[in-house]
């Protein structure tokens, strides 16, 4: 693995490299050098070696240091709101950390509520890690590990909803698909402080938080937003114990960006 550390346009992992970029570039804050260290740790614990790439020998003897001296960045505090310049739409200017969030196609939400869980890619489609990593839809060439994992993005974020679409429309979506074309998959809200304590907690540098294997719904939801043009259906079906954190909610937004700013404000 490689983390690129630069003057990117948002970070991303795909295909084998950390693409990592600094919300104040060329300057790199405790909470960033805490993330590339959480990153080599769960590389290292999954057997595999991480390089890094950098140009600006400030930030390099930073991070060197950072390495070296883990104690001293992996107890920063978390920061209110994480800024992203890069993500320009965004309406908060950054991610919000009070809450987590966890997005799906409106095909999953059933057998989800059935089970009372979320489950990793690999128990709820029962392949092993590295035969979900060789489907086409793994465009990222995540590892094999990533499947055992529940992902969360920031409560505000509409990375997951990008991803629904991605995966309903089989590519990447377009600016239309985003805005005019959007349609909302659901998404499950968790509280940040909760998921940390969690006993099967992990944290690869690049997602806020993960958790292995399973989740439980009754112990942990904060709240479920459905869209409003599917209530008829899912209000037969959501437990008796969830109804009361189920919220059904118009999408009457331009884009992804308004939408994830709406839902943001019912929490």
């Amino acid at each position: 693995m490689v983390v690129n550390i630069a003057n990117h346009g948002g970070s991303i992992v795909w295909e084998g490299v950390y693409y990592f970029s600094l919300s104040d570039y060329p300057n790199i804050s405790d909470w960033e050098l805490r993330n590339i260290i959480l990153f080599f740790e769960y590389e290292k614990k999954h057997g595999r070696k991480t390089d890094i790439v950098c140009e600006d020998n400030d930030i390099l003897q930073a991070v060197n240091y950072a390495i070296a001296n883990p104690s001293l960045f992996l107890a920063t505090p978390t920061p209110r709101l994480i800024t992203v310049p890069t993500c320009v739409n965004c309406k908060k200017g950054g991610c919000l950390t009070e809450y987590l969030c966890h997005t799906t196609e409106i095909k999953n939400v059933e057998s989800i509520f059935g089970s009372g869980k979320l489950l990793s890619a690999v128990n709820a489609r029962n392949k092993t890690g590295l035969e979900l990593s060789k489907e086409l839809r793994n465009g990222a060439k995540d590892t094999p590990d990533y499947f055992d994992y529940i992902m969360f993005t920031w409560g505000n974020c509409f990375g997951g909803d990008s991803l629904v679409m991605e995966r309903m429309l089989n590519r990447g979506p377009t600016d239309f698909d985003l805005s005019a074309g959007f349609k909302p998959g659901v998404r499950f809200y968790f509280k940040y402080a909760d998921i940390i304590g969690h006993k099967d907690y992990a944290n690869d540098g690049h997602h806020p938080a993960k958790i292995k294997n399973q989740l439980s719904l009754t112990d942990y939801l904060h709240c479920c937003i459905i869209p409003k043009i599917h209530q008829a259906y899912f209000e037969n079906i959501v437990p008796s114990n969830l109804v009361d954190k189920v919220l059904y909610v118009e999408n009457d937004c331009k884009d992804v960006w308004e939408w994830a700013d709406k839902i943001y404000s019912l929490l």
